[in-house]
């Protein structure tokens, strides 16, 4: 098991909330911090129940605020999850984050972000099809259904890409700041 500095592990978690506040801005759709979260939590929370536990948690408290006060108008009761498939692609990203991200570098946060991208798309797309009237339930129903989310998933893309940059450069300038010494 790998061990972390206590104050290692609270940047990680402050810095995955504050990617989770980031969700109630407003953003161009699709254009979130969700992958980035997994994949950073997945890269640098030990031990790993801690590294599924914290994004989702942040994922599912920031649901929370968005479906219970933003588009509190669009439910007529309070919505505890709104869509489970999210859930489950989101939980696919932090395993492929396990994977993908055992080292952190550049390229691999890059891959990563492109593979979370894929996860998610692949995954609430099928959720969609499976859950909405809308898309009959054939082949040619869920090739319409994945055809449709196709703008969205390059936004999606976008998201995930700048946020895990963020993230994780912002961490490595932390720690470096933490281990440079100070000239006087």
């Amino acid at each position: 098991m790998k061990l972390q500095a206590p104050s290692n592990v609270f940047v990680v978690i402050a810095l995955i909330g504050l990617a989770a506040l980031s969700r109630l801005l407003p953003h161009p759709p699709n254009f979130t911090a969700v992958g980035a979260m997994a994949l950073f939590g997945s890269a640098y929370l030990f031990p790993r129940w801690l590294g599924f536990a914290v994004p989702f948690g942040a994922l599912w408290i920031s649901d929370l605020v968005i479906n219970n006060l933003i588009y509190a108008s669009y439910f007529d009761h309070f919505v505890w999850f709104y869509n489970p498939s999210n859930y489950i692609g989101f939980g696919l990203v932090i395993a492929a984050g396990f994977l993908l991200l055992k080292r952190v570098r550049l390229g691999n946060v890059v891959l990563a972000s492109f593979v979370a991208s894929l996860i998610f798309f692949g995954v609430s797309n099928f959720g969609v099809w499976l859950s909405n009237p809308l898309y009959p339930q054939t082949g040619a129903g869920l090739l319409a259904c994945y055809a449709a989310g196709v703008p969205f998933f390059w936004n999606t893309l976008a998201g995930d890409l700048s946020f895990s940059l963020m993230l994780f450069g912002s961490f490595a300038w932390i720690r470096r700041m933490q281990t440079t010494p100070v000239r006087q």
